[in-house]
């Protein structure tokens, strides 16, 4: 019906909406925060192992163990984008193709963006990191197995994101040749 920006940023921007619900309804203020879609990605290395990223969240006052994530660059497609990300933040690379877990809305009561979920196999510690000046990440390397319980138990301290990915990807290789 009517839109008008709070404020635009490189991180995303935000939108006040005059809205029509589909029962007829009219809210005059509803906010929509407007965010680039992402890639993140389990990272399988040959022996099983999952690769882990730590950094600091500021909003979330700690750090984290997490999967590899980011936004992919002009020009890239989503795969092209996973690959580069884990490249970039752990020196891990592979020869084998992203398998596609799934795409999910992050938040589609306010927010835009989708997260496109991959499954990495067979990676192999390449590079050095290639961080940005913003970033500070710790890479670490977990037995794949153990990690349920290591989210289970909370003895790490993760995201949805990163446990959502993990209980994909162990359902995907439950259910798959790649024991």
């Amino acid at each position: 019906m009517k839109s008008e920006y709070v404020y635009k940023t490189p991180f995303g921007n935000l939108r006040k909406d005059k809205c029509l619900l589909p029962n007829n309804n009219v809210i005059d203020s509803y906010y929509v925060n407007e965010y680039s879609d992402w890639v993140n990605a389990v990272v399988l290395t040959k022996e099983r192992n999952i690769v882990l990223v730590e950094q600091y969240r500021y909003a979330g006052e700690d750090f984290f163990l997490e999967i590899p994530a980011g936004k992919k660059e002009q020009g890239e497609t989503n795969e092209q984008g996973i690959l580069r990300e884990i490249e970039e933040e752990t020196g891990f690379t592979t020869e084998t193709l992203p398998i596609k877990l799934g795409e999910f809305m992050v938040n589609p009561a306010t927010q835009t963006n989708k997260v496109i979920t991959y499954l990495i196999t067979d990676a192999v510690k390449t590079f050095d990191q290639n961080l940005d000046e913003n970033e500070d990440i710790t890479v670490h390397v977990f037995d794949f197995d153990e990690m349920e319980d290591l989210i289970r138990s909370q003895r790490i301290k993760t995201q949805l994101f990163t446990a959502n990915a993990y209980f994909m990807a162990k359902n995907y290789l439950d259910n798959n040749e790649f024991k």
